[in-house]
């Protein structure tokens, strides 16, 4: 009676999930399309940039904390790695619609390249798969949200870690 609960309630989520899915990603690049007669502070990237430092912190806490069996740490751990996911994001979004494009100048270019072109793929397939792993988790289906947790963790791990690296490689090169 519980698990048929737990699928009803997840399956609930599922239209939602796909909404956010599709789109969070063309809302992005909608966006990017906008230019606002604004200019935000150069300071704003590595706020993000630590916001995103921040997010990797929290998703290996959450993850210690529930191999420790902490569970209502490792979720609280867990949706405070959402919202700051979802502040870098719209800190991002803000900044790119304000200011002008930095381009990168250093002799890494393919390295740059590969680290940028890698983060931004994976940030728009980790969506589904960290929405479908806390629904999994918020309506107790402990063992699907196990089995796809192991997927979500290092997808998102990257993508947090290697929008660090992204920021680091090209603040030199701010104005």
């Amino acid at each position: 009676m519980i698990q048929e609960q737990n699928i009803q309630n997840e399956k609930k989520y599922n239209k939602l999930i796909v909404v956010l899915s599709v789109l969070i990603p063309v809302a992005v690049a909608a966006l990017f399309g906008i230019k606002i007669d604004v200019e935000l502070p150069v300071f704003l990237p590595p706020i993000y940039a630590s916001t995103n430092a921040l997010t990797s912190v929290i998703l290996v806490l959450a993850f210690i904390a529930v191999k420790n069996k902490k569970v209502k740490l490792h979720e609280n751990l867990m949706k405070f790695a959402i919202a700051l996911s979802a502040a870098f994001l719209i800190m991002y979004v803000a900044y790119h619609m304000t200011s002008n494009s930095t381009s990168y100048l250093g002799d890494q270019k393919v390295l740059y390249f590969t680290v940028l072109i890698s983060h931004i793929v994976l940030s728009i397939a980790v969506i589904p798969f960290v929405l479908i792993t806390f629904v999994r988790g918020i309506t107790n289906n402990i063992e699907k949200h196990k089995k796809i947790a192991r997927i979500t963790f290092p997808l998102w791990l990257y993508v947090t870690v290697s929008g660090v690296v992204v920021y680091l490689m090209i603040s030199p090169y701010y104005m």
